[in-house]
């Protein structure tokens, strides 16, 4: 099977290694990938909003499926223009990927599908900003309805820092403050299909115990030892399976990761939103951990074929890092060169925001590199993870040093 996958991050360079390791997967290329995906594929030089020359590109390999790993493709369209022309896409049409590329599109389908949910307003006006921010109180959650890289979002007790945001946003969404741990849910599609992955943690603040500004993710777990038993199952039955026979029901069918954002709050699990694909930086420990050839898996799920399909798990833990170029998120540093890898067992180093200057490597972005490893439990996985991050040297970088912290203590105490 012939493969491209598109996109640049850390989240690619994951799926990269999982769908090359996948013996069906005889040729796989990367648009336009970055200088660890190098290792594994094809790269090809092709902008990532450009739809037709995706499209052109995937004719002139002759590809068999395409993976689609960020949003902005998908909320553009590329899936549409991909299928028009024949070729097999993991990845939801334009109109699905409005589950991302709309928060407001989002709960009118949540509240039809009876999916359980935070209380909101969709607002456009300063009268209606402040009318939704008094009617909820403190902390108050404002959300812009479009993408915002995953930094669209801020949860603050500051009134005045709340409508600020709020009036930045051309139309924004204000909701009520969901109490609980939130985790991550991800689920693999065929229209008609959802299989539920393993629920993961994600840490969005940029600096330890939770502070500073909001960011794409600087770390990740699974599994979740502290997370109810049922959880899985729960989440299928009261979100995934609802959301995918809503959206079939509109006659816009998803085809894809669909991307859950769960809070278990007292009165059961509530979404705090959807995606409409891999979640970065979680996909860097949920695919270390799928048993499940990957290449199949997603061509399956692009051909309406997941009717007898199930997931496998390797039973064992996961933790990734993120390093960080300094000023990150407000303004990250790049260009600087980053040293050699370290060579740590059980340690994956993923390329997020990289590009290769001769022989040097250089950051490119604010998320540089993540970290994941692997172990027997959490404590073996963080310590693996730590020692092979605190090996690499970018000038002013950083990093969480708590991800999975809490959780591996509590586990320990089990």
């Amino acid at each position: 099977m012939k493969i491209l996958l598109v996109g640049s991050g850390g989240r690619e360079h994951a799926l990269a290694l999982g769908l090359k390791a996948d013996k069906n997967c005889t040729e796989l290329h990367a648009a336009p990938g970055n200088p660890g995906i190098a290792s594994v594929a094809t790269l090809h030089p092709v902008a990532i909003t450009d739809n037709s020359a995706i499209c052109e590109l995937a004719k002139k390999l002759a590809v068999d499926l395409v993976v689609v790993g960020p949003e902005v493709p998908l909320v553009n369209g590329v899936a549409d223009v991909l299928r028009d022309a024949g070729i097999a896409v993991f990845g939801p049409s334009k109109a699905a990927a409005q589950l991302e590329g709309s928060k407001d599109f989002a709960k009118g389908v949540m509240r039809d599908a009876g999916v359980p949910t935070a209380r909101s307003f969709t607002c456009t006006k300063q009268s209606e900003i402040e009318s939704a921010l008094d009617t909820f109180g403190a902390p108050y959650v404002v959300k812009d309805d479009g993408l915002a890289a995953g930094k669209g979002v801020v949860v603050t007790h500051d009134r005045n820092v709340a409508l600020k945001h709020a009036l930045a946003c051309s139309r924004v969404v204000i909701e009520e403050y969901l109490h609980g741990p939130e985790i991550s849910l991800f689920g693999i599609s065929d229209g008609r299909n959802i299989l539920p992955m393993q629920p993961a943690q994600d840490f969005k603040r940029a600096y330890d115990n939770d502070e500073g500004p909001n960011t794409g993710g600087m770390g990740a777990y699974s599994p979740l030892h502290w997370a109810p038993d049922d959880i899985v199952e729960e989440t299928y039955e009261k979100v995934l399976a609802p959301m995918i026979a809503e959206m079939a029901a509109r006659g816009t069918p998803f085809v894809g990761l669909l991307y859950a954002g769960l809070a278990l709050t007292d009165d059961g699990i509530r979404v705090i939103e959807f995606n409409a694909r891999f979640g970065d930086p979680e996909t860097q420990v949920l695919i270390p951990r799928l048993v499940t050839p990957l290449a199949t898996l997603l061509y399956k799920a692009a051909t309406d074929s997941l009717d007898d399909e199930f997931l496998q798990w390797r039973d064992e833990s996961a933790v990734t890092v993120v390093l960080a170029a300094q000023g990150y998120p407000e303004a990250p540093q790049t260009g600087s060169e980053i040293s050699a890898f370290p060579a740590v067992e059980h340690a994956q180093i993923f390329h997020a925001g990289t590009s290769q200057s001769g022989n040097s490597l250089l950051s490119s972005g604010g998320r540089v590199l993540t970290v994941t490893g692997t172990g027997r439990d959490l404590t073996e996985a963080r310590d693996r993870a730590y020692q092979a991050i605190s090996l690499i040297e970018l000038e002013g970088s950083f990093y969480r040093s708590d991800i999975a912290l809490n959780a591996s203590v509590a586990e320990k105490g089990n």
